[in-house]
C-alpha cells in the first residue's frame, strides 16, 4: 500500500510547486480538499520555521497522516530586510502585492533581496506529532518591473542570479533554485525514511 503524504496548503500556486517538487518520493499526494479537511491554521509567530511548524502540525494531527507545510517570504534590504514572514499580509491591501513593492522601491538603488523558505515535516505520534524543520534561501534583487507569467505571488519581480525573475524560468529550472525546492531538496532524506525508504 502506497504511503499517503499530506501537502498543508490551500494555495493553489503552492500545491501546483508542492506537486512537482514531490513528485518523486514513492507516495500518494494528498491535498486537504482531497480529504474534506478544512483548517484555519492562525500565523502569528516571528518565525517561518513557527509558522510553518504551526501548520503541518494541524493537518496532521487532524488528518493522521504524515504532513509538510511551509511559510516563506520575501526580505528586502531596503525595507530592513522585511517584509519577512508577513509577506503575504504586506502592503495596503488594495492592489497587488509585487506591484506595491515596486512602487515602493521606486526610485532605491539598493534592490537586493532574498527569498526565504521553512519547510515542516510532521510525522503522526503520542503525545502527539513530531516535528522537523528544513530550509531554503536564494538571494537576489528586485526587478524594476514585472517580467514573466509563470510563478506566483513575488516570482514576476523577484530576479534571481543570471538575470531573469523567477515567473521567467521553466518550471525545472525555478524547482532547482528556489527557496522552496531548496527546503524540499533538504527534507527529501528524512521524508524517504519516513515513508519507509
Amino acid at each position: 500500500m502506497t504511503a499517503r503524504l499530506l501537502v498543508a496548503t490551500t494555495n493553489v500556486g503552492k500545491q501546483r510547486e508542492f506537486r512537482r517538487l514531490l513528485a518523486q518520493l514513492p507516495a500518494e499526494l494528498v491535498m486537504p480538499e482531497d480529504i474534506g479537511l478544512e483548517l484555519e491554521v492562525p500565523e502569528p509567530h516571528a518565525t517561518y520555521a513557527e509558522n510553518a511548524a504551526a501548520k503541518a502540525v494541524a493537518y496532521c494531527r487532524a488528518s493522521g497522516l504524515l504532513a509538510v507545510a511551509d511559510d516563506s517570504g520575501i526580505e528586502v534590504a531596503a525595507l530592513d530586510w522585511g517584509p519577512g514572514v508577513r509577506s503575504a499580509r504586506w502592503g495596503s491591501g488594495s492592489g497587488n502585492q509585487a506591484d506595491q513593492l515596486i512602487e515602493k522601491l521606486r526610485d532605491v538603488g539598493d534592490r537586493r533581496a532574498r527569498m526565504e523558505c521553512a519547510l515542516a515535516v510532521a510525522t503522526p505520534g503520542e503525545p502527539g506529532p513530531a516535528v522537523e524543520i528544513f530550509e531554503g534561501t536564494v538571494e537576489g534583487s528586485i526587478a524594476l518591473e514585472r517580467r514573466g507569467r509563470g510563478g506566483f505571488g513575488y516570482d514576476p519581480i523577484f530576479l534571481v542570479p543570471g538575470g531573469h525573475t523567477a515567473a521567467e524560468l521553466p518550471e525545472s529550472d525555478k524547482d532547482r533554485i528556489s527557496h522552496r525546492g531548496r527546503a524540499v531538496m533538504a527534507a527529501t532524506p528524512r521524508l524517504l525514511e519516513l515513508l519507509g525508504h
